[in-house]
């Protein structure tokens, strides 16, 4: 059974590069509020980025997406990514 484009899916990505003290985290939870998702991101200790959205599946693509680009000061060398059960969250932080 195939999901519907509209339903809600949630999931983590893992942004791995030059992603920490570069304005990783604000470029994206602007991207993520301008798309209308929620969740959040945070800075891992092994230097990675940890993101958690909330949204449809296009706009989870579009973020995605964004992800690979990064901010200008930023160098994104992987992005891994898995699905994740939905949680609520009231907009998208910065954790």
């Amino acid at each position: 059974m195939s999901k519907r484009p509209n339903s809600v899916v949630a999931k983590r990505y893992c942004v791995r590069g030059r992603v920490q003290g570069v304005g990783f985290r604000y470029f994206v939870q602007k991207q993520a509020t301008e798309l209308g998702l929620t969740g959040f991101v945070r800075n891992l200790d092994d230097g990675s980025v940890e993101v958690y959205a909330v949204g449809t599946e296009p706009l989870l693509n579009t973020l995605a997406g964004l992800l690979h680009e990064g901010p200008h000061w930023s160098e994104v060398r992987t992005v891994e990514v898995r699905e994740e059960a939905v949680s609520k969250h009231d907009g998208f932080r910065i954790g």
